[in-house]
């Protein structure tokens, strides 16, 4: 054994030392159970923690690959890409971690090859924590480690990948801290606590690829656990899982039109913030043509709807229009009704030019509200960001007048449809295909 580190967690003195200073090359079937347990006798006891290198692991388990281009077998290990800035990519890989370069490694193995992460982590921790138990009698906890890069933070840092016999979380939500104040949202991350620990006296290039920890036997499990596979957030949890140019990607996508709601009130913050994502749109003339009309409150929107609602009846029966037909009509536009939010979009026209030429003014107009549809573009996208869905409704368009009436607005400010927000009901149906091909024309 050599030196290591001692500290204090929680009241309770432990040690971290490396364990094998003449650790052997480890080459493809070697028993890495063997090759541990050597180097751990006799001091090895229950409660211990080794810290293993995903490195020693891989090797072990025949996990290098011939490969003259490294790029191609991240390729073969990505399953998506979350952010790519000129040849580094942060990926998503078979594993479920996102990490740089899928955990494809060039370091440490022959010229020619590269070296991939253990196919199942937390099975590998397992099989060696099974392993030393059957060689040295001891129950131990695995935690197979691997160097991760982190948002927001420079510098690389040991994290567990795999686990067996470990708690890879403390979950203190529900607890009190020292000054009596309720924790509601503390979950620590013990494994890769204890993965930065170990790599102290293991180190990058000093050839000693496991670490004890000793004096935190309360931490070994002895029933079955999840493995560092907890430590994963979910897809749902995940704040930050896109990287920019998908996460642009994934916005257009979930901007879908949603019929009905749920009741849950709307964040005027969230619809504001949406707002600024409309008003970037491009606009002739260095122009601001888009004004958003926000109906927070109940009252507003049942005043605006009547409103149209009678307006929108009369022109039905003033066209001939059976009771019937007019009924089926009104209520295939409450949908706005069923929202818990609206938003009437409105165009105005300061700063256009006037030609006094009915094709150049009518193409002048036609300008702005192409760049009004930019705007509400913008804003619904933005909603699907914010995970509001709604529904763009071209009914206030009809009854302009009353529009203005009812929400006393300006004379020269056009509503141009309401847009009804809120949270999805149930989710969206799957979206047809469509071949990108079938849109174009090249010339």
């Amino acid at each position: 054994m050599t030196s290591g580190v001692d500290g204090a967690r929680a009241g309770a003195a432990y040690r971290v030392r490396a364990l094998g200073a003449a650790f052997p090359e480890v080459r493809p079937g070697d028993d890495l159970v063997k090759l541990i347990a050597a180097g751990a006798e006799p001091g090895l006891v229950d409660g211990d923690i080794l810290l293993v290198t995903s490195k020693i692991v891989s090797k072990a388990e025949g996990r290098i690959v011939e490969a003259d281009d490294r790029e191609a077998a991240i390729d073969a290990e990505t399953v998506r890409v979350v952010a790519r800035r000129g040849p580094l990519r942060i990926v998503e890989n078979r594993q479920g971690l996102v990490m740089a370069a899928a955990g494809v490694d060039a370091s440490n193995t022959p010229a020619g090859t590269v070296l991939l992460l253990p196919e199942d982590p937390d099975a590998s921790a397992r099989a060696i924590r099974a392993g030393l138990r059957e060689a040295l009698g001891v129950d131990v906890g695995v935690i197979v480690t691997d160097t991760f890069g982190r948002p927001w933070r420079n510098g690389l840092t040991d994290v567990a990948i795999g686990a067996a016999g470990v708690r890879v979380l403390d979950d203190l939500r529900g607890q009190r801290d020292a000054h009596g104040n309720l924790m509601s949202a503390t979950v620590v991350a013990l494994a890769d606590e204890l993965a930065a620990a170990g790599d102290l006296v293991k180190g990058k290039a000093a050839g000693m690829p496991v670490a004890v920890v000793s004096g935190l036997a309360h931490l070994v499990a002895a029933a079955a656990d999840p493995g560092a596979r907890e430590l994963v957030r979910v897809a749902a949890d995940d704040m930050f899982r896109l990287g920019t140019s998908e996460a642009v990607r994934e916005a257009v996508g979930l901007r879908r039109t949603v019929r009905e709601f749920t009741s849950e009130p709307v964040d005027g913050g969230a619809v504001r913030r949406a707002v600024a994502a409309a008003v970037t749109a491009p606009a002739p003339h260095h122009t601001t043509p888009w004004r958003f009309v926000l109906l927070e409150t109940p009252a507003a929107r049942t005043r605006l709807l009547d409103a149209m609602r009678d307006a929108w009846i009369t022109d039905l029966r003033r066209d001939g229009k059976s009771e019937e037909s007019v009924a089926k009509r009104v209520r295939r536009g409450e949908v706005l009704r069923r929202a818990p939010y609206l938003v009437v979009p409105c165009l105005v026209m300061d700063g256009s030019h006037t030609y006094g030429d009915g094709r150049r003014d009518a193409a002048e107009r036609e300008m702005f509200v192409v760049a009004m549809g930019a705007g509400v573009q913008n804003f619904l996208v933005a909603l699907a960001g914010e995970q509001l869905g709604s529904a763009w409704v071209s009914s206030t368009m009809f009854c302009r007048d009353v529009v203005r009436d009812v929400l006393d607005l300006p004379a020269h400010w056009d509503p141009m449809g309401a847009v009804a927000v809120g949270r999805a009901a149930s989710a969206p149906a799957p979206r047809g295909e469509r071949t990108v091909e079938d849109f174009l024309t090249v010339r």
